[in-house]
């Protein structure tokens, strides 16, 4: 009997704690379910620091990364380069730097040659053949020239911008087309005088860069002879 109290006093305490565990789970279990997350304001914070409007000029700079270059510098477009070098041309007479051309540049060349070939349109001469043809003729022709005379030698890219932008007043001689007839003695004085603007500043800057200044002759003997070709394009009759 005594081992029979025992056991149901064994039962009834094991019964005690199985009802109290679950009790604990239960009260555990229901703050679980009250509790609250805190909010998440990070995509709210993201959205209040995106820009409300957008820039045009957004696209051709460096935005908000104060690292970061340009797109026309990337491009290789630089418009304060193409401003010192087209006043070069059209200013002779002033000392140039030597290391102006260390970038080659050909946005400007192409630039004046368009403007060349859409002068030339409006004036009633359709010449893209002829200018595309000659200018490539041309620039391969100096620039064998330029590295057979030179020591240093000179890269394909440096010549096409020197001869580029020494182009320049043939570019004028070609606007003026519009509005004169070039083919008489006015026109022959004007494109002498620009052939002998373009030689002249294009011969300078090759023996500048190339540091061959007692060859200037030599230089300017095939120079003056491209630049001639580009004339007689614009005096010629319709």
């Amino acid at each position: 009997m005594a081992h029979l109290f025992e056991t149901q006093e064994q039962l009834q305490f094991q019964s005690f704690d199985y009802g109290q565990q679950q009790q604990q789970y239960s009260s555990n279990a229901a703050e679980f379910s009250n509790y609250s997350y805190p909010q998440n304001n990070q995509s709210s914070h993201i959205q209040q620091q995106q820009p409300t409007s957008i820039s045009w000029t957004a696209a051709f700079s460096s935005g908000d990364y104060p690292d970061e270059p340009p797109l026309l510098e990337e491009l290789g477009i630089n418009f304060g380069h193409m401003r010192d070098k087209a006043i070069s041309v059209l200013n002779p007479f002033t000392p140039i730097n030597k290391h102006i051309f260390d970038e080659s540049d050909l946005a400007g060349p192409v630039l004046f040659c368009l403007l060349y070939g859409g002068f030339q349109l409006f004036a009633g001469k359709i010449q893209f053949n002829f200018i595309y043809a000659v200018a490539l003729l041309g620039w391969l022709s100096i620039h064998a020239v330029l590295n057979l005379m030179s020591e240093n030698g000179m890269d394909s890219a440096r010549t096409a911008s020197v001869l580029g932008y020494c182009f320049l007043p043939m570019v004028l001689l070609s606007s003026l087309s519009i509005l004169l007839h070039l083919s008489g003695t006015v026109g022959l004085v004007m494109s002498i005088v620009s052939v002998c603007w373009c030689t002249y500043s294009a011969s300078l800057m090759f023996v500048t860069v190339l540091s061959m200044s007692e060859q200037r002759l030599l230089v300017a003997y095939p120079v003056g002879l491209l630049y001639s070709a580009f004339a007689l394009l614009v005096v010629m009759a319709k």
